[in-house]
């Protein structure tokens, strides 16, 4: 890699820095209710909002206890399948289809709904010839933010069960699902949406223009082509939600690779950028709503210390080339003409540095959108975005869902040195107890096991096989990106499984609804354990969690439980392929 792709490296980082302050001190004032700018333009909405939904205008009569926003956070998201499930069925019917596609089948119908709802946005179809213009404004693009919201709304309900002492509840659902959507997303939509159109990224509600071809060819049939239709659409917008709501689905199928979607350097630093804004703010508004902001650097400091290792190790494996190509004297060398390296699956546009960025960063954020084909990075180079998914997409984890998730780590470290001093472990005042270690267990180990259960089942099954194109340890490493992807609420994909059949449908939408609610109602009941509990004064057996020592406890917490229920099946697919490349 030339300096240009360290640089790129380095002013990402920097400028992702840079941002984490000011924008989790603003989010802060948002989960608070301080007053706002934006308020003055858009209060009359929220009011409105409230209104209809029977919210109460008094903020102490519309608090929650955990279970009854549980069940709002279930109903709200239960709601949003059955309706996106809806427009997809009745798709031929509605309006803004200028092409006239027909509704896609009940277990693709059914998958695409658990996946927007969820957070996933897994895609077994392709966007532009499956997806009418209503389906992708009104079911998909809605659900890119009101589940983004969602999931906002479960982190700062643990948040504040964190911060406040002796209290059953934890909030309003509704409200910090709406605040989070007008104050936050929205406006850095638009933002996002106007920055992608200046780029080139299209935005338009056209029927697909027809072109003729400058040389004609044929068809399988042998019939003669000339022209070529040129999928367009409202993009940019349902764009800048997917990278800042880490929802991840593309408008087009070859997502952030397609050059209508993605087609600049600098729309790929804002993919990127995106992507990480706000989890990686969150630490900030974390630290200051309990606070002390030094919380929340720890945490974020823990999410850099796993995540730089590891985008280091995917960029120098695809940096490294592919074996196989060496041995036929492809030149893969970095020079001031090519990047170099293992370039199959990538755009040349972007290159190595900025490929493998966006790929440890989506795997790492629960977004899912990608700007090259993973399943064409070499054996190491795709460990990467396999392992950060299966590490519960902590680093930096999708919008809300990355915080709640790493914090249960941290619970169960402060665990762990509790019974290293022998004193009962304590996080942020508040004793960790068998409850709330029950809780942290449930949300940390449950999306394993689907993972691992669904991923037996599909190889051991003829239904699972048929989908599997390549044979040995990369198909096995297909399968296992697949449910892995589903139920870390990702959404990328290896390329080369056969997704699209009624077996993977079903599976796959099954195990992106365990992957998201069997981990939001366990971080609530938890939540409301600890808004119930007093606060216990530090004393000299009391681990401080925002020291170097703590980051260092994290981080092992976090790498070993990933490496204890993880190694065996990577060994079978991405380390058993690599060193079958190098004999």
């Amino acid at each position: 890699m030339n300096w240009q792709g360290y640089a790129q490296i380095i002013v990402f980082l920097a400028v992702l820095v840079a941002s984490v302050k000011p924008l989790g001190a603003y989010m802060a004032r948002v989960y608070e209710g301080e007053p706002i700018i934006l308020e003055k333009g858009l209060g009359w909405l929220e009011r409105l909002i409230y209104r209809l939904a029977g919210v109460s205008r008094d903020p102490e009569q519309r608090e929650m206890p955990w279970t009854t926003y549980a069940v709002a956070m279930v109903i709200f998201n239960g709601t949003g399948i059955l309706l996106v499930y809806a427009v997809q069925r009745l798709q031929g019917f509605l309006p803004l289809n200028p092409q006239g596609f027909a509704a896609p089948t009940p277990d693709l119908s059914w998958n695409t709904a658990v996946s927007f709802a969820t957070n996933t946005n897994w895609q077994s179809y392709g966007g532009e010839t499956t997806m009418s213009n209503f389906t992708q404004m009104t079911a998909l693009a809605v659900q890119n933010f009101v589940c983004a919201a969602s999931g906002m709304a479960v982190m700062i309900a643990l948040v504040r069960g964190i911060a406040r002492k002796t209290t059953s509840t934890l909030g309003n659902f509704w409200v910090d699902l709406t605040r989070s959507t007008l104050y936050i997303l929205l406006p850095l939509t638009v933002v996002w949406a106007v920055i992608f159109v200046s780029q080139g990224v299209v935005q338009t509600f056209g029927a697909y223009p027809s072109v003729g071809l400058l040389q004609a060819t044929k068809d399988a049939d042998g019939h003669a082509v000339t022209d070529q239709v040129i999928a367009l659409g409202p993009a940019a917008s349902q764009i800048a939600i997917k990278m800042l709501g880490t929802n991840g689905g593309g408008f087009f199928n070859a997502n952030g690779a397609h050059p209508f979607e993605n087609p600049t350097p600098l729309s790929n630093f804002f993919n990127i950028y995106g992507l990480l804004l706000i989890p990686a703010a969150l630490t900030y508004t974390f630290g200051k709503m309990v606070k002390d902001t030094r919380q929340g650097w720890t945490i974020l400091a823990t999410m850099f210390v796993v995540f730089l290792p590891l985008l280091a190790l995917c960029v120098s494996q695809e940096q490294a080339g592919n074996p196989a190509l060496a041995s036929l004297h492809v030149d893969q060398v970095a020079s001031a003409l090519h990047a170099g390296g293992n370039m199959e699956g990538k755009e040349v546009r972007f290159g190595i540095s900025a490929t493998g960025l966006f790929a440890s960063a989506t795997t790492g954020a629960s977004c899912g959108a990608v700007n090259a084909m993973h399943d064409s990075f070499t054996p190491l180079g795709g460990l990467v975005p396999l392992w950060l998914i299966q590490l519960g997409e902590i680093v930096f984890g999708g919008v809300g869902s990355g915080m709640y998730g790493i914090l249960m780590f941290a619970i169960v470290a402060v665990f762990v040195a509790g019974l290293m001093v022998g004193r009962t472990p304590e996080y942020l005042g508040k004793k960790i107890e068998a409850r709330e270690m029950k809780m942290a267990s449930l949300a940390i180990l449950f999306p394993a096991a689907t993972i691992l259960v669904f991923t037996a089942i599909a190889v051991v099954t003829e239904s699972g096989k048929k989908g599997v194109f390549n044979p040995g340890p990369h198909g096995f490493s297909e399968v296992l990106y697949a449910f892995s992807s589903a139920t870390g609420n990702n959404g990328s994909a290896f390329g080369g499984l056969g997704a699209n059949t009624p077996f993977y449908n079903t599976a796959l939408g099954i195990a992106m609804f365990f992957g998201r609610y069997f981990i939001k109602v366990p971080v609530l009941a938890l939540a409301g354990g600890l808004a119930a509990k007093k606060l216990v004064p530090a004393g000299a057996g009391t681990l401080p969690t925002h020291t170097p020592l703590f980051v260092t406890m994290l981080v092992g917490t976090i790498v070993v439980v990933g490496a204890l229920t993880f190694i065996p099946s990577l060994a079978l697919g991405p380390i058993v392929e690599h060193l079958l490349a190098k004999s």
